[in-house]
């Protein structure tokens, strides 16, 4: 389905991530069991950091190239980084602050 909206909508979003909204909203609405879905989630989880060896392989492979560019990738690195965490942060925060007033409210 990811790949027919990619096919189908004049945006520049990975099929992927067409896949993975999807998939979210198959879970909130119940078409899909948590369940059904989660020995798979485990699994890729667990394999994630060998999911990353071919990228940092690249950025190896094209060491050279970049050393001129450090410094500017450093620059926009940092602040990216921190605003990721923060966010992260937040959003983990406001999603087990508002489950836990669900679940006080529900006893």
């Amino acid at each position: 389905m990811g790949e027919v909206l990619h096919a189908v909508l004049p945006l520049p979003v990975p099929a992927s991530v067409y896949g993975l909204v999807l998939l979210l909203a198959a879970l909130n609405f119940g078409f899909v069991k948590l369940d059904d879905v989660k020995e798979v989630g485990i699994y890729l989880t667990g394999i994630f950091p060998l999911l990353f060896v071919p990228a940092a392989a690249g950025v190896m492979e094209l060491w050279a190239e970049m050393g001129n560019m450090l410094l500017p990738i450093i620059i926009a690195i940092i602040p990216v980084t921190v605003l990721v965490m923060v966010s992260a942060g937040r959003t983990t925060q406001a999603m087990t602050g508002r489950k836990k007033k669900e679940a006080d409210h529900a006893e």
